[in-house]
């Protein structure tokens, strides 16, 4: 008996140790992070880290620990996802679960995280199926908003035959045309292209696309504390964005006293009639604050992104005349040049789109995305991230794949060619990104980038005070964003 019940007690002994193994070992698999590189106390990776170029770091340090890696940005941790494959694999075949948007500190300072760009949960889900259905009653895919983008570009038209040949930064120019886009959808007009308040607004939004190229913004993300009682560029950052939301809280006042339920005649109208539907509930996502949010993303989304590609694509054209040359021998043959380009004649004109897709791709405007994060546990390949963990799916290892761009650091519109010149699809275009958090603005973007662009060149041929082969086309690198070079062009009449 004695004997019988020591072994009894031995195999109970070895079963238990077998089962603690195996729940350790199944923790452990579970608990299997990506790799990266040693992260020190409070700084994280600065060390490893380049902040002036952090998607050339990036770059590097997938070659070493693969796709899927972590970096910390001081003590916040991210998980970078690096080439098409995993890109993919988690915006698109696990959207829900790399939904949320990360946060950095720069964006929470400057956001709050309440607007339809920065906010997650159910604030978000709201937020953007209201934008989403509001803008499309407003003209947003519809033709009543291509005949805005081409009435507009009919009045930037001729402001550009008006410099009568002298050379200038067209920068501004764009801007403003791009901007009034977005202005009669949200405030319910565009502004007159000298109208003062404007002028001043467009200032800020300039001013800070130069003020984010600097280090301390990037510095601001790793230690945003320190930062805040530091003075620098960031600061000045921050002030714009406080005078561009004074400025949306003011028009939102406008609106609030001369408001007709029946007849809302803008975004701002419609989100102050769903705010007085609401009124009764307690945890509505619909308030003034909401509200001023959400029109600050749409209307700093709305005019940056667009304007600073064609800026940029016009850099590139300079350089390349050859190009233009053909893009005009499609627009003279499709549209003539007696009427408007319209959204139809693209499917027409195959050239002219596989340049305006190569010069989405070469630019890279976004490089790291707009950051998201996973908003539950997740797993991830044979890895485990933790909720709130911030994701880099980072575009520019889409946009500058070699496997499907040959030579992807050349500007080249036979990346989206066939052989026999109509156009080719690629599934690593992904300048929009892909996902539940792909840009609610695409459609408007690609229509406003198409009709501009041909508008102008319909019109006018453009003069380098450079030699043509002397124009530097790589963009002004920052973690943020990618920006064109400064430049002055001539626009001849044709």
């Amino acid at each position: 008996m004695l004997l019988l019940g020591t072994t009894t007690i031995f195999l109970l002994i070895c079963i238990s140790c077998l089962l603690l193994l195996a729940a350790r070992k199944s923790i452990s698999q579970k608990e299997k992070q990506p790799p990266g590189p040693f992260s020190l106390p409070l700084i994280g990776n600065v060390l490893h880290l380049d902040l002036w170029n952090l998607p050339e770091s990036l770059k590097k340090l997938s070659k070493k620990y693969g796709p899927v890696f972590t970096v910390h940005l001081g003590p916040q941790k991210v998980v970078v996802l690096y080439g098409y494959d995993v890109v993919k694999e988690a915006l698109i075949d696990q959207a829900d679960e790399f939904s949320g948007r990360g946060i950095l500190p720069l964006f929470r300072k400057l956001f709050q995280g309440t607007g339809i760009v920065t906010s997650n949960g159910e604030t978000w889900k709201q937020l953007r199926r209201f934008a989403l259905t509001t803008l499309r009653d407003f003209g947003m895919g519809k033709k009543s908003i291509e005949e805005r983008i081409q009435e507009e570009a009919r009045f930037l038209v001729e402001r550009i035959r008006n410099t009568r040949e002298q050379p200038f930064n067209p920068g501004v120019f764009l801007i403003h045309a791009v901007s009034n886009i977005i202005c009669s959808v949200v405030f319910g007009d565009r502004f007159d292209y000298e109208d003062k308040k404007f002028l001043t607004l467009i200032e800020l939004l300039e001013e800070n696309n130069k003020l984010q190229n600097s280090i301390q913004p990037q510095l601001y993300n790793v230690f945003p504390t320190l930062m805040d009682y530091l003075p620098g560029p960031h600061q000045k950052l921050i002030q714009n964005i406080e005078k561009v939301d004074q400025f949306v809280l003011e028009i939102i006042a406008e609106h609030q006293k001369t408001l007709d339920p029946t007849c809302p005649r803008d975004f701002i109208d419609a989100f102050l009639n769903k705010m007085e539907q609401e009124k009764e509930n307690s945890h509505s996502e619909f308030t003034v604050e909401t509200l001023s949010r959400t029109t600050l993303d749409l209307f700093l989304a709305g005019t940056g992104t667009t304007s600073i590609t064609l800026r940029h694509g016009l850099l590139i054209l300079m350089k390349y005349p050859q190009i233009v040359e053909k893009i005009q021998k499609e627009i003279d043959c499709v549209i003539g040049r007696n009427r408007s380009p319209c959204m139809a004649d693209r499917s027409q004109m195959p050239y002219t789109d596989a340049v305006i897709h190569e010069i989405q791709r070469f630019i890279d405007f976004l490089p790291l995305n707009v950051p998201h994060s996973v908003i539950k546990d997740t797993k991830f390949r044979d890895y485990y991230i933790p909720k709130d963990t911030i994701i880099f799916p980072m575009l520019s290892s889409v946009l500058h794949d070699s496997k499907e761009f040959p030579n992807p650091e050349k500007f080249d519109p036979g990346h989206f060619l066939n052989a026999n010149g109509t156009f080719k699809k690629s599934d690593h275009f992904m300048p929009f990104s892909a996902g539940k958090r792909i840009c609610a603005g695409e459609g408007l973007a690609r229509m406003e980038i198409f009709i501009f662009l041909t508008s102008i060149l319909q019109n006018f041929t453009l003069k380098s005070v450079i030699d043509h082969k002397d124009i530097d086309i790589s963009p002004l690198v920052s973690s943020l964003a990618n920006m064109p070079r400064p430049y002055e062009v001539s626009f001849v009449p044709r």
